[in-house]
């Protein structure tokens, strides 16, 4: 099997991968992953017990034991090119011999998790309510580096949006992953459901507007007003398109769960974002805690 050339996969004087910093027994098979780097002290705080804490640049790692459950947390920071990062090493360290370089005969899928941060683009989503993503569709570029292929169903889905939004005419390429069913299933109750779309950008990207005009003035209601059968978009952010692309291709079960801060077309924010992700945290955990992952 072809050697792995050391400008391609980068491995640090401790034998950690470079942007993580980790090594292979420093990390879980499954894996929560969350933008802000000071949320993973929130999540592991819940643990029994941690093992492993490693960090480099705004990647933040800790391992550890929630019950029986082995459970790694990471930062990714923000949007779809840390996501390429961060789901390739954690692939590597699952199945790339750091050593010989090579990849492994028996490839290990991982459970990722994100746990994130969001705005509603239906009214009736309200802030603090959670939102599982049923498919993430990408208003960015990332998966276009990447061989990928869709099922009828998502194949279905991007036509429909291209036809209502008309934004594959520009120079946006939309695309669409779905979520794993084996993680998907145990995240019903207490979960809003709809496709994610994730945007490249907070600001106009996201339809907001402050001293730059905007190329897609109307993007909330294209969004909002969007369906095909039973599928509606729920809400958008910046990393889940990326982690569904990226864990379908490599072979890992990917889901993402978020907590509405921020509702675009009541208007509302929440009053307390801290204490909303805090929820979030603890029925992730919980739900993780009893499933059989």
């Amino acid at each position: 099997m072809a050697k792995i050339q050391a400008s391609e996969l980068i491995v640090n004087s401790r034998g950690a991968i470079y942007h993580l910093n980790c090594r292979p027994e420093e990390i879980s098979n499954n894996i929560l992953i969350v933008g802000d780097p000071d949320r993973v002290k929130e999540i592991s705080k819940h643990f029994d017990k941690i093992e492993y804490k490693t960090q480099h640049r705004e990647f933040i790692t800790h391992t550890g034991y929630l019950g029986s459950k082995r459970i790694t947390v990471t930062s990714t920071g923000i949007g779809p090119d840390n996501i390429d990062i961060v789901i390739n090493e954690l692939d590597a360290l699952a199945n790339i011999d750091l050593e010989t370089r090579t990849i492994k005969e028996k490839i290990t899928p991982l459970n990722i998790i994100r746990i994130g941060t969001s705005g509603s683009l239906q009214k009736e989503i309200p802030v603090d309510s959670f939102v599982v993503g049923t498919h993430g569709l990408g208003l960015d570029n990332l998966m276009h580096f990447y061989r990928f292929e869709n099922n009828t169903e998502e194949s279905q889905i991007i036509q429909a949006f291209n036809t209502h939004t008309q934004m594959h005419q520009s120079n946006v390429s939309p695309y669409i992953n779905g979520a794993s069913m084996k993680i998907l299933k145990e995240f019903t109750k207490g979960f809003n459901s709809g496709i994610t779309v994730t945007c490249p950008g907070f600001y106009g990207p996201q339809g907001r507007v402050l001293r730059m005009g905007l190329a897609f003035p109307h993007l909330i209601d294209l969004l909002t007003s969007f369906n095909f059968g039973n599928h509606r978009i729920s809400n958008f952010e910046m990393e889940t398109s990326a982690i569904y692309g990226m864990g379908k291709v490599l072979g890992h079960h990917c889901l993402s769960l978020n907590v509405i801060v921020a509702n675009r077309i009541t208007k509302e924010f929440s009053k307390d974002g801290q204490a909303a992700v805090e929820n979030l945290i603890k029925h992730a955990l919980e739900t993780i805690n009893y499933s059989t992952l």
